[in-house]
């Protein structure tokens, strides 16, 4: 064990499992590798960003101190850090990456994969969430907070414990006829692990949509027209998006353990995967939270407060100010169906 942990500093390391994996070693920074990597880098800030904005909008209203609310700020905190980890992913990829140790490569694709892990578990507990609210089970009240937050807390424990294994020992150091392709440090075993793991969070989400669409169909939900096509509508675009979004990473990954070292070329490719992968955390904050009205209203309040001074601005320079326009007070989802505005109405009755 002793002689394992001292090959985490070992720079020769990295380029060993490289070359053994790979084909090639050439990462000359090519114009088209320069500019697939500054458009990720540009999809991550939009990331950061999106997310932040809803983080913010959660945290400054009182209004949004619900379960609903705070599963949604968890799910922007992961989706967050996915999107800031994958900009030190791309930055430390290439030219930098044989300039690593091992335990800093654990480091660069551990942080990924936390971050996704605590994503996808965000929604599996947005998912629950839903269920519970739609299927008129009694829902979170004051005295459950407590369970919310350890909720949470176990989410972020899981995807913690998940992507740091391979630092821990899980890993193909000193084995490399075990190691995976597009993870090149990595243990195959551990990589069908992780997507075994998602998948059957997948199946998960699949099946409380399932019981959801139930509910809302039958006779008995007490459930307003609009209401329910809207619903139904949502439901179908957030899983239609969420198994677009990670159904080619899974299979990337999928084939990675199948197939033997070099007999897939396809696996060179895995990094286009992964980047679309991450698209779920630039589309959820959408999904989830622009159907709520109230919500909307917050998240654009800086970008107003920004257009207002711009205005003020450009009439101090002697250039007419843009007239700000109120926000439409409904959506599409909202349009015949009333919205609560209550922390505990919301929690039993808004449609996201």
């Amino acid at each position: 064990m002793g002689n394992l942990y001292s090959e985490y500093l070992s720079p020769s390391k990295v380029r060993e499992h490289y070359n053994h994996t790979k084909e090639t070693l050439d990462t000359r920074e090519t114009p088209s590798r320069q500019v697939a990597s500054a458009l990720i880098i540009i999809l991550c800030c939009a990331i950061v960003v999106e997310n932040l904005l809803v983080l913010i909008a959660v945290a400054r209203n009182s209004k949004f101190h619900s379960a609903m609310y705070l599963f949604l700020g968890n799910l922007a905190a992961s989706d967050l850090l996915a999107g800031a980890a994958f900009i030190a992913n791309t930055l430390l990829s290439g030219r930098f990456t044989f300039g690593l140790t091992p335990v800093q490569w654990f480091a660069r694709e551990g942080s990924a994969f936390i971050t996704l892990s605590a994503s996808v578990f965000s929604l599996l507990a947005i998912a629950i969430e839903r269920h519970v609210a739609i299927a008129k089970v009694k829902p979170y009240g004051s005295d459950k907070s407590c369970r919310m937050l350890l909720l949470i807390a176990a989410s972020w424990l899981i995807s913690l414990v998940l992507g740091g294994l391979p630092i821990l020992g899980w890993n193909c150091l000193g084995h490399l006829e075990a190691c995976s392709t597009v993870l090149p440090l990595y243990a195959k075993p551990y990589v069908l692990c992780v997507v075994s793991i998602f998948s059957v969070i997948l199946l998960a989400i699949v099946a409380l949509y399932i019981r959801i669409y139930c509910v809302v169909r039958s006779s008995q939900a007490d459930v307003a027209g609009p209401q329910t096509l809207a619903l139904l509508k949502t439901v179908t675009f957030v899983l239609g998006v969420f198994i677009v979004c990670w159904l080619p990473a899974f299979s990337i990954l999928l084939l990675d353990y199948a197939c033997p070292v070099r007999a897939c070329p396809i696996l060179y490719k895995a990094h286009y995967f992964f980047a679309f992968a991450t698209l779920n955390s630039l589309l959820n904050p959408v999904i989830y939270t622009w159907r709520s009205r109230d919500l909307r209203r917050e998240v654009l309040r800086p970008l107003q407060c920004w257009h207002r001074a711009a205005g003020v601005q450009g009439r101090r320079d002697g250039t007419p100010g843009h007239r700000l326009l109120p926000l439409r007070s409904s959506s599409s989802l909202e349009r015949g169906t009333h919205m609560p505005t209550s922390p505990t109405s919301l929690e039993g009755n808004t449609v996201v």
